[in-house]
């Protein structure tokens, strides 16, 4: 059996955690940048099938790729690092302050890979600017509007809204890494990362990264979108909605649950750091 026990699971996690929080800034860069580009791929070709088949449930039924090429390459994303970090510090395997730079600069790689992504995919998409958006195209830029000053059209009730998402979504994200943990065999880590990946795309959650990828490449294509619109009503609360919902839903969640307390829990730490 290639299954891995729950606790088996949780101690991989921390391992996981500690070995992020050793990576140098080229490193995390290169891995974010990576990462960003891979799930901005893999959200275009996602929408281009929900466009074509009018279904949602096939776009997310095909989104996560690149989520799997990110796990099983051992790439960075921050979302993802929002659980395995915090781990990792109450085991005692990272301090703090790996933690928030792991964080820093695997956002600014997730962004310029993101972004970068976009340049590419807005030329391809529209013959380098000199054809209107049609298509996956025409809705990106309505799926980068709906995303801001579609929220922003509700004031208070708009950005509840939007931090909820982001923690509903990143629960599922970070149970994806969960759950790719849960096998040793390609394909078992594959098939139990796909399914909460699939579930939060399905459901429109908020997805900070995916987003950096989304919103540019519509306001690039002509959405009714600032920076200001982008910073304030959907990076700045995704992200922490983002962090709250895989520091609170699984990292804490799993931790409290499965790494004994008091002296078993030092017995449990000290020999997740021998392995």
């Amino acid at each position: 059996m290639d299954a891995l026990k729950p606790a088996a699971v949780v101690d991989a996690m921390i391992a996981a955690g500690a070995l992020k929080a050793e990576l140098g800034v080229g490193d995390l860069l290169i891995r974010g940048a990576l990462s960003g580009g891979l799930l901005g791929i893999a959200t275009s070709m996602a929408l281009g099938a929900a466009v074509q088949t009018g279904q949602l449930l096939v776009g997310a039924l095909i989104f996560p790729v690149g989520f799997v090429m990110i796990v099983l390459l051992g790439l960075e994303l921050v979302t993802g690092s929002f659980a395995l970090l915090p781990m990792a510090v109450m085991a005692g395997r990272a301090k703090p302050g790996q933690m928030l730079s792991n964080w820093s600069w695997v956002l600014l790689g997730n962004l310029i890979g993101s972004v970068v992504y976009g340049v590419l995919f807005v030329i391809a998409a529209t013959d380098a600017w000199q054809i209107a958006p049609a298509g996956v195209a025409l809705r990106l830029r309505q799926v980068a509007e709906a995303k801001t000053i579609g929220y922003a059209k509700f004031g208070a009730a708009g950005m509840l809204t939007v931090f909820v998402k982001a923690m509903l979504c990143n629960w599922m994200v970070c149970m994806g890494v969960v759950m790719g943990l849960c096998s040793s065999s390609v394909i078992g880590r594959i098939a139990a990362a796909w399914m909460p990946i699939l579930v939060f795309f399905a459901q429109g959650f908020e997805h900070t990264v995916v987003n950096m990828f989304v919103i540019p490449a519509g306001m690039m294509m002509g959405a009714k979108v600032s920076v200001s619109d982008w910073v304030l009503w959907n990076l700045i609360p995704v992200t922490i909605g983002n962090l709250v919902g895989g520091f609170g839903f699984v990292a804490l969640a799993l931790f409290a649950t499965f790494v004994p307390k008091t002296a078993g829990r030092a017995a449990v730490v000290a020999q997740s750091a021998e392995g």
